[in-house]
C-alpha cells in the first residue's frame, strides 16, 4: 500500500493539523523573550512534521534528489546562521523573504507549464482547473512582488543602495495602473477557456509583478525600513498560502496564512508606533517627499563633549540610569560591554533599566535580540509606552547609537520625515549621555538630532563598544 493510500484523507490532514498547531505555538512563544527559545523549537518541529508528511504522501521516485536538495539548503542555512553578524540580520531576513517569493514564482511557473504533475487539471483535459487559476495567478503575482521588493530592501539595508527615497514622477499613478493591470490579467487568465493558448497572460502577470515590487520599495526611505521588512514578511506568507490553495496543500495554506496575518498585524502595530499610515507605507512612499527634503542638512552648532571618565562619574553618582540602545550598539557589537556596565552600576546601588523603541535598529525586535544575547535580564527591558514617563525622574539617560527614535524633531518639525513618530523622551532626563561615532553623520532617516546640542547633553564621540569598555574601566577604578 502506498504512503498516499495510507495517509489520505485523514492521516495527512491530522499531521498537517498538528504541524499547524505547532506553528501557532511557535508564534505565541516568539511573542516574549522568555519563551522565544521554546517558540523556535515548536516551529522547527512543525516544519519537520509538515515536510515529512508531504514527502511521504507523494511519489517517492524523486525522493533522492529532494533529500540532496534539502541537505544542500540546510548546509547553506547552517553556514549562514553561524557566520552572520547580528548587525546584518535585517538584510538577511529581507534576503530570505526574497527566496520565499521566488519559490512561489518558480512553483507557480512549474504548475502552469505542467499542471498534470500537480494534479490541477480538469478531467479529460490538459487545462488547469478554473478554481485553481485565481490562486495560481495571485500566488505568482504576490511572490514576484515579494522577491523584487525584498531585493531592493536588502540592497538598502546592506548599504549597497542608498537608503534615501527614490521618487519617480507620477509613481502613484504608475503603481495603481500596474496593480490594476495585474488584477485584470489574472481575471482574464481565469476566464479563458484554454489559458495555455494565451501564455502571454501568465508571463505578463509575472513580469509586471516583478516590476511593481521594485517600484513599491524604492520610494520608501530608511525611517520606514523596519515596517518594510515586516510587510515583506507578510507578503511572503500570502504568496505561500495562495500556492497552497493551488496545490491543495493544507500545510502551505495554514503556514502561509499564519505568516501573512502575523506579518500584517506586526506591520500595522509598527506603523502605529511610528505614526505612519499603514496603507501609505505599503502603497510605496506616500509622504516620502519630506524624506527627500532638507532632513540631511546639518548646521554646525556648539555642543558639550565628554569622556568615558566623565560618563562613569556621572552614572556612579546617579540613583537611576536608563539605557537606550540603537543601531550604533548593534554595529559595534557593544551589547556585552553594555551589560557589564549595567552590572557594575547595579552593584554600586544604581537602578538600571533599558528602554526599547519599537523600531530601534533595522527590524522588529532587533535590540531585544541583542540584549538577550548579552544575557540582560528580561525584567530590566521595557518598551516605549512602559518607560517613557520615567525619563523625567531619571538622573541619566545613556543613549548608545539611537538617533531617530530619540529625536525631538518628531514632535516639533512638521517638515521632518520622522514627524509624528513617537519617540523616547530622553531629553527629559537630568543628564543625557549620547554615544555617537562622530558629529558628522545623521541617523538612518538623515535627520540631525536636537538632543545633541541641549544644555543637559554630553556627547561621547567614539566607537560605541570602545566607549562602553572605557566606561567599564573607569567604573572599576
Amino acid at each position: 500500500m502506498s504512503g498516499e493510500a495510507m495517509l489520505v484523507p485523514w492521516g495527512a490532514s491530522l499531521a498537517y493539523l498538528v504541524s499547524g498547531i505547532l506553528f501557532i505555538l511557535a508564534l505565541r512563544g516568539l511573542s516574549s523573550p522568555e519563551s522565544s527559545r521554546m517558540g523556535n523549537r515548536f516551529g522547527m518541529a512543525g516544519m519537520v512534521l509538515a515536510l515529512t508528511t508531504t514527502l511521504y504522501i507523494h511519489n517517492a521516485a524523486a525522493l533522492p534528489e529532494i533529500l540532496v536538495a534539502l541537505a544542500i539548503g540546510g548546509a547553506i542555512g547552517l553556514l549562514i546562521a553561524r557566520r552572520i553578524a547580528m548587525t546584518a540580520m535585517p538584510q538577511l531576513v529581507a534576503a530570505f523573504h526574497s527566496l520565499v517569493g521566488l519559490a512561489a514564482v518558480v512553483v507557480g511557473a512549474a504548475a502552469y507549464l505542467n499542471p498534470e504533475a500537480f494534479n490541477i487539471v480538469e478531467p479529460g483535459r490538459i487545462e488547469i482547473f478554473h478554481h485553481s487559476r485565481i490562486e495560481l495567478g495571485l500566488g505568482v503575482a504576490i511572490g514576484a512582488i515579494t522577491f523584487s521588493g525584498s531585493v531592493i530592501a536588502f540592497l538598502k539595508l546592506n548599504g549597497t543602495m542608498s537608503g534615501a527615497p527614490i521618487l519617480l514622477p507620477a509613481r502613484h499613478v504608475i503603481n495603481l495602473g500596474l496593480l490594476t493591470a495585474i488584477l485584470g490579467l489574472i481575471v482574464w487568465f481565469y476566464a479563458m477557456p484554454a489559458p495555455s493558448e494565451v501564455a502571454w497572460l501568465f508571463w505578463t502577470v509575472m513580469g509586471l509583478s516583478f516590476l511593481i515590487g521594485f517600484l513599491l520599495i524604492i520610494p520608501i526611505g530608511g525611517a520606514d525600513m523596519p515596517v518594510v521588512v515586516s510587510m515583506l514578511n507578510s507578503y511572503s506568507g500570502w504568496a505561500a498560502a495562495a500556492m497552497g490553495f493551488t496545490l491543495q496543500n493544507t500545510a502551505m495554506i495554514v503556514t502561509g496564512a499564519l505568516v501573512g496575518s502575523s506579518g500584517a498585524i506586526l506591520s500595522y502595530i509598527m506603523c502605529k508606533a511610528m505614526n505612519r499610515g499603514f496603507i501609505s507605507v505599503i502603497a510605496g512612499g506616500f509622504g516620502a517627499e519630506a524624506s527627500a527634503g532638507n532632513g540631511g542638512v546639518r548646521i554646525d552648532r556648539p555642543y558639550k563633549r565628554g569622556s568615558a571618565e566623565d560618563a562613569a562619574f556621572l552614572m556612579k553618582q546617579a540613583d537611576s540610569v536608563i539605557v537606550v540602545p540603537g543601531y550604533g550598539m548593534a554595529v559595534s557589537q557593544a551589547q556585552h560591554a553594555l551589560r557589564e556596565m549595567g552590572d557594575m552600576l547595579k552593584a554600586a546601588g544604581v537602578s538600571v533599566k533599558y528602554a526599547i523603541h519599537p523600531v530601534a535598529g533595522r527590524m522588529p525586535g532587533h535590540m531585544n535580540v541583542l540584549l538577550a544575547e548579552a544575557n540582560v535580564p528580561y525584567d530590566e527591558v521595557f518598551e516605549l509606552e512602559d518607560i517613557n514617563s520615567e525619563f523625567a525622574q531619571t538622573d541619566v539617560a545613556f543613549v548608545i547609537g539611537a538617533n531617530d527614535v530619540t529625536n525631538p524633531a518628531a514632535k516639533t518639525d512638521k517638515t521632518s520625515p520622522i514627524y509624528g513618530m513617537p519617540i523616547l523622551d530622553v531629553a527629559n532626563a537630568k543628564t543625557v549621555l549620547f554615544v555617537k561615532r562622530s558629529m558628522g553623520g545623521a541617523g538612518y532617516a538623515g535627520v540631525d538630532n536636537e538632543v545633541f546640542y541641549m544644555d543637559n547633553t554630553m556627547m561621547l564621540l567614539a566607537d560605541a563598544k570602545k566607549m562602553v569598555e572605557d566606561i567599564v574601566k573607569a567604573l572599576g577604578h
